[in-house]
């Protein structure tokens, strides 16, 4: 009996461990779609979900329209634990799901969209960027606790920074006005989120790089 080599590309041609053996590649390959679009999809709605608890952690101040949240606490630890890719996209997904009316932002007397057009939506629409920007400048570093706090610290500037200039565009307030409403109140509150987002991201790496 011959072999003919040209008979490989006839499937007809194939014994049936021949055809089995080469159907392995194509079905491990398909298999694989799945896990690939779910795992991130899970990872950012997980993400959300958590934001949305921390914003619900929030106590309302008399003196100016902006509350004191941990919504910012999510957005650094995220930016820690996350790639850029799924860190931003993970607070995409939050502002979407504020806009659509899901109650996934700090209680407020606004809903929805409009949320997002009052005083507090420049520190909310400045969430995915300053993820994203956490999530590159902390994997250039050895990724360390000091490390954490100053890139969730150039986050947290990020943040802060937004919704004042948000806010004076809002109230044509002085700068000084602004900054006593949006910056100045939130300073401690933000130094030890800084430092708890710091631990807690460090802490899970180092976990995970002793388990692996």
């Amino acid at each position: 009996m011959t072999w003919n080599p040209e008979s490989l590309s006839d499937p007809q041609s194939l014994s049936p461990d021949q055809g089995i053996t080469q159907s392995l590649p194509v079905q491990a390959e398909s298999a694989t779609w799945p896990a690939a679009i779910l795992r991130p999809t899970a990872i950012v709605l997980t993400g959300s979900i958590l934001a949305a608890v921390c914003a619900h952690v929030s106590v309302p101040l008399f003196f100016t329209p902006v509350p004191l949240s941990l919504a910012p606490f999510a957005v650094l630890l995220l930016g820690l634990l996350l790639s850029p890719r799924l860190a931003a996209a993970t607070f995409v997904t939050y502002l979407a799901e504020g806009a659509v009316g899901l109650p996934v932002f700090a209680p407020s007397p606004l809903s929805g969209i409009a949320h997002l057009f009052g005083p507090t939506g420049g520190y909310l629409l400045a969430y995915p960027v300053a993820a994203f920007l956490i999530s590159i400048l902390y994997r250039r570093t050895q990724r360390a606790f000091v490390a954490a706090a100053l890139t969730t610290a150039a986050g947290s500037f990020v943040i802060l920074a937004s919704g004042a200039l948000w806010l004076a565009a809002l109230t044509h307030a002085s700068l000084q006005s602004v900054f006593n409403l949006a910056v100045h109140p939130f300073l401690p509150g933000d130094a030890l989120k800084i430092a708890a987002a710091a631990a807690l991201g460090t802490g899970f790496i180092r976990l995970r790089r002793q388990i692996s």
